[in-house]
């Protein structure tokens, strides 16, 4: 027979290719792909200038539009927020859509619109206009970032996605590192409208046209297998009302929450340490660099370690550092070790989570419905990460400061990590009871 060849290093048989009549999901189960280094080294390139042209380019944008625009940070943060909430709505749609093996469509679909949205931006003249664009780009941050992506190199190469996502998150950890630095040059240059332009023109002329090209020959069903893979064979509902999905989806926005509340007062929080404003201003950026250190870390080391092992303590590095934080302004002489030791537990722990995050859904709960059970969690992960650093604003007073909101934190990622370990448990009893 006849067989195309397929960017990932795989074939995909004439017989297979959807045709007009039949959906995508009637398509024969192919082989796993052979993993391409090469093959993720362009993927993960997309996701570098999507992260870093959608997720961390509206830091920069708040002054210069609420100058033009006439809005208070309130109203320019509701944007953000917007987005964040259309992001998690379309999160299951997606994954379905991914599911049924249109990865390539809803990927390239959502390059295309995060390019009209950013040329759309630079046209802006009202705070409804604002708001608008914010809306839609959400909706093409649900279609290109980590989501849809880990659940496409999940099902591409069901052997080695986790390596595949250590490496994609690598290069995503430093999009803020090249385009904080590339949009603000860009914005001085050109100005705010014109820089979005240029960022425009990478989603329309790059990552559009690389979607398109790698995503070729989407993968039919084929039934999980392996210690982690989950139970075979099983349906959607069924897994979405198990205890390992249960379990994992509670760490997942536990932990989600926490890791986001803590960024956005972390400058005030340090202040409170008596710490110089040096130090102050480094600390949080050199976060950043610790977080792709420890994915670099674990990605040289995770062949040589339990990987269920490994599961369990990246978690743990969280609470740890809280810990560190919270019992800093009671040891004097070692205040400002103990502070340093938070910036680096903490660090590496928030880097190495995302991809245990990622993962946790294929190897505890199922596979074949990757990409559903992680979209199903949109809408409760939107919810976390706009409201955990509201709550933490709430928790704070003159009199104790962060200490109360830190203590909360602590039991949220404890209970967390406790999730994780109940899952795992699950999860091989129920794999143990189909065999």
């Amino acid at each position: 027979m006849w067989q195309k060849p397929c960017s990932t290093g795989g074939h995909c048989s004439a017989r297979s290719l959807p045709s007009h009549n039949h959906p995508v999901t009637h398509r024969t189960p192919s082989a796993p792909a052979v993993y391409s280094a090469s093959w993720i080294g362009w993927l993960s390139l997309a996701q570098l200038i999507s992260w870093g042209s959608l997720f961390y380019t509206f830091t920069l944008l708040m002054g210069p539009v609420e100058q033009e625009l006439d809005l208070s940070r309130v109203q320019s943060s509701l944007a953000f927020s917007l987005a964040l909430l259309a992001e998690g709505l379309m999160a299951y749609p997606v994954g379905r859509w991914i599911d049924r093996g249109y990865e390539r469509r809803v990927m390239t679909a959502g390059s295309l619109l995060a390019g009209t949205c950013l040329l759309l931006h630079g046209l802006v003249t009202t705070a409804t206009q604002f708001y608008a664009v914010w809306m839609v780009l959400g909706v093409s941050m649900a279609a290109t970032l980590y989501t849809p992506v880990f659940a496409v190199v999940t099902r591409r190469f069901p052997n080695d996605f986790r390596r595949a996502i250590i490496t994609m998150t690598f290069l995503g950890g430093l999009a803020s590192t090249v385009f904080i630095p590339l949009t603000a040059w860009l914005m001085s240059a050109l100005g705010w409208r014109h820089a979005l332009w240029c960022l425009a023109a990478l989603h329309l002329l790059v990552c559009a046209p690389m979607h398109y090209r790698l995503l070729r020959c989407a993968p039919g069903r084929r039934t999980a297998s392996g210690p982690s893979a989950g139970v075979p064979g099983k349906t959607l509902s069924h897994h979405m009302l198990s205890a390992p999905f249960l379990l994992v989806a509670t760490f997942i926005v536990l932990m989600m929450a926490v890791t986001v509340a803590l960024p956005a007062h972390m400058v005030s929080l340090l202040r409170e340490h008596n710490l110089s404003e040096a130090w102050v201003i480094a600390i949080p950026a050199s976060i950043g660099v610790i977080q792709v250190l420890g994915r670099l870390l674990l990605y040289f080391f995770e062949r040589h370690f339990d990987l269920h092992l490994a599961n369990r303590l990246i978690p743990a590095l969280i609470p740890l550092g809280l810990l560190a934080l919270i019992a800093a302004p009671w040891m004097e002489a070692t205040h400002g070790a103990l502070v340093l030791l938070f910036v680096l537990v903490w660090g590496v722990g928030n880097g190495m989570l995302t991809i245990v995050k990622g993962t946790a859904i294929a190897q505890y709960v199922d596979r074949d419905h990757v990409a559903s059970l992680n979209g199903a969690m949109g809408l409760p992960l939107a919810f976390a990460r706009a409201g955990a650093p509201l709550g933490l604003g709430y928790l704070w007073s003159p009199q104790a400061g962060y200490t109360t909101g830190l203590w909360v934190l602590l039991g949220i990622s404890v209970a967390g990590v406790g999730a994780l370990t109940l899952a795992q448990r699950y999860s091989t009893h129920h794999q143990n009871a189909t065999k």
